[in-house]
């Protein structure tokens, strides 16, 4: 697979398809693999580039250890799109931190982006009780480093709240994962301690330049899960659309709509990045 060399790391990321460039930045610990079945579904119209962003799975750092800055990496999208598409801006997809980076990157670079869809960015500084989230995602590194992953995640959940009971009807079965599917929980647990020791508190503190937003307000998609809405993590995007007046598009399933209903939640995306802004879950 392609490799890309960019100041102080060489990312790996994945090509599918032909046509125009849609960016998909994963989120969490998620790498490239997060999106292996969106991906082929959405091949058909574009050229689906998937990446591991830097110190993820097999995107590695020159000096690995160091806090994870927002800037940088939108600077290395900017990068990476300089490579796959240098003709034309580039349609993009974030989820989660990997929305905070795309956000960033429709302010950085605007000439390199022809459309942002944000799917539930946690940017705590939009919300008018930021400090209380700051407080309790601080509280979720604490517990990573007093007890370990499990209480670190179950922490995490306390703070994004419970989401609807699965309203849309889960699109993946339960049953024995494929080998694939094994090795990519592997990569997102090993990249779980980057993510929360050296990346969540400074991701989701971090503010991206509003105004900068505002002036490309017609090429930027606030989303959120339907399961989701009105919790902590899909607030954000709703108050970026209230700000900007435009309509967030509700995606199927929750903050991971992606893998439990990818069928629907490719569908919505296609729609959207069509620009069909009234495309919704259902």
């Amino acid at each position: 697979m392609p490799e890309l060399r960019v100041p102080g790391a060489t990312l790996y990321y994945e090509t599918r398809g032909s046509g125009p460039v849609l960016l998909m930045i994963p989120g969490g610990g998620g790498d490239a693999g997060t999106f292996d079945v969106v991906g082929p579904r959405l091949a058909d119209r574009f050229t689906v580039v998937a990446v591991d962003p830097r110190g993820k799975s097999r995107s590695v750092e020159d000096e690995p250890g160091a806090d994870q800055r927002v800037e940088v990496h939108a600077d290395d999208m900017r990068r990476l799109l300089d490579e796959v598409s240098p003709d034309r801006p580039a349609q993009v997809f974030g989820s989660s931190s990997g929305a905070i980076i795309a956000l960033e990157l429709l302010a950085r670079h605007p000439e390199r982006v022809r459309r942002v869809v944000a799917h539930e960015p946690p940017v705590l500084g939009l919300l008018p009780d930021a400090d209380r989230w700051r407080a309790a995602f601080a509280g979720v590194v604490d517990a990573f480093r007093r007890d370990g992953l499990p209480a670190a995640m179950a922490e995490l959940g306390a703070a994004a709240g419970q989401e609807d009971d699965d309203p849309d009807g889960r699109e993946v079965a339960d049953g024995e994962p494929a080998p694939e599917t094994v090795e990519r929980y592997r990569r997102t647990a090993a990249n779980m301690p980057q993510f929360l020791e050296r990346e969540l508190r400074g991701f989701s503190g971090h503010l991206p330049d509003l105004d900068a937003l505002a002036a490309r307000a017609d090429r930027l998609v606030p989303a959120y899960g339907r399961a989701s809405r009105g919790l902590l993590l899909a607030r954000p995007a709703e108050v970026l659309a209230e700000r900007f007046g435009t309509a967030a598009v509700e995606f199927p399933g929750g903050h991971v709509g992606l893998s439990t209903h990818p069928a629907r939640f490719a569908e919505v995306l296609g729609r959207t990045l069509a620009g069909t802004r009234a495309a919704s879950a259902g």
